[in-house]
Order: structure tokens, then sequence, then C-alpha cells
């Protein structure tokens, strides 16, 4: 049986970055200078072609203006839903 890189969770929390995003009144463009990143890193990793780690979805969240404690509450909201 293959297993699947992406886990639920996994789209649980690429649907939550693109929406932190969105909510900030951010386009990628934006989100990305604020970031130093190319655009394209902000869409790989919404689109889930690119998984990130914690140093880098902390910076997402720093760049947002969104705390990394209120942003794994609201993916462990996300998560826990049934």
């Amino acid at each position: 049986m293959k297993k699947s890189i992406h886990s639920n969770e996994h789209e649980q929390l690429r649907i939550l970055l693109k929406s932190v995003r969105e909510n900030a009144n951010l386009t990628q463009t934006q989100l990305s200078e604020k970031l130093n990143k190319p655009q394209s890193f902000v869409s790989k990793y919404e689109s889930g072609e690119r998984r990130l780690d914690l140093i880098e979805i902390a910076a997402i969240c720093s760049a947002i203006g969104l705390s990394l404690t209120d942003f794994v509450g609201k993916f462990e909201a996300e998560t826990m839903k049934p």
C-alpha cells in the first residue's frame, strides 16, 4: 500500500496558512516580500508542493503579525473538528 506524504493534518495546515495570509489582507507577493523570498515560495507551500519546517512557519506568522502560539491554537482547533 502506497503512503501519501500529505496527511489530512498537512492539508489542514496548508489551508490554515492560506487563510491567515488572506485574513491579514496580504497577497502571496506581499507576504513573500516580507519574508524576503520569491512569490513561488508562498505558492508552493499553499498548494502543497512544498512542506515547511517550524522555523519557516514562525517566520510566516511573524510577517503576518500573528503569534506562533495563536497559529498553533488555530491549527489545533481545525484538526480537532469532527
